[in-house]
């Protein structure tokens, strides 16, 4: 008897992991997976897929909503970060920097796990950054970000004119690793 209802569980469980007429079909929406343990990984336009929609209230302009859809028709460099986190306070000028250097691309920042929003506005006037952030304390937008490691800060996803997820940087950047990304991709025919 024992064995006949472990038999029966199993069975259940591979039966709900099949894809019958009842399973979700993914599209094309992108859903996160590091290959091999990779912190710079790259995807051909071919296996590009489209990154979600993400918006949220903008951090220096409280009442206003920030939105990846701002921004139709460029590339966009989504930088996670925190002013907790001492690599993001080392990253942040270089963000900046690449703002200035790459006029076919906007950065993005996504503001994540800091409780008190004036000391993140704080952060970025400090260090003078112009680049916009959507200000995530609770980390509701990076959950769009399906399988995404939410606990790697910094890191960097670019996306392409489409807004399909063409590189991720799961490390700290400098503008001098991204400047030739967004050129390549700004290039790109759409």
């Amino acid at each position: 008897m024992k064995r006949l209802l472990v038999t029966l569980a199993a069975l259940g469980l591979i039966a709900g992991c099949s894809a019958g007429k009842d399973a979700v079909v993914q599209g094309s929406s992108f859903t996160f997976v590091s290959p091999g343990g990779q912190v710079d990984i790259t995807y051909d336009v071919a296996q590009r897929q489209t990154a979600p929609v993400l918006s949220g209230d903008d951090l220096m302009n409280e009442g206003k909503q920030l939105s990846l859809a701002d921004f139709p028709g460029k590339v966009v460099v989504l930088n996670l970060w925190g002013q907790w986190c001492g690599p993001c306070r080392t990253e942040a000028p270089e963000m900046e920097s690449l703002a200035k250097q790459a006029p076919g691309a906007q950065v993005v920042g996504i503001d994540v796990r800091d409780p008190a929003r004036d000391v993140a506005q704080d952060f970025v006037r400090d260090r003078k950054l112009t680049y916009p952030s959507i200000y995530d304390p609770d980390g509701r937008v990076l959950l769009k970000l399906s399988g995404y490691p939410r606990n790697i800060i910094p890191s960097t996803i670019v996306l392409d004119k489409q807004h399909r997820v063409a590189a991720v940087f799961l490390r700290q950047v400098l503008a001098q690793d991204l400047l030739p990304v967004t050129q390549r991709l700004a290039a790109e025919q759409a």
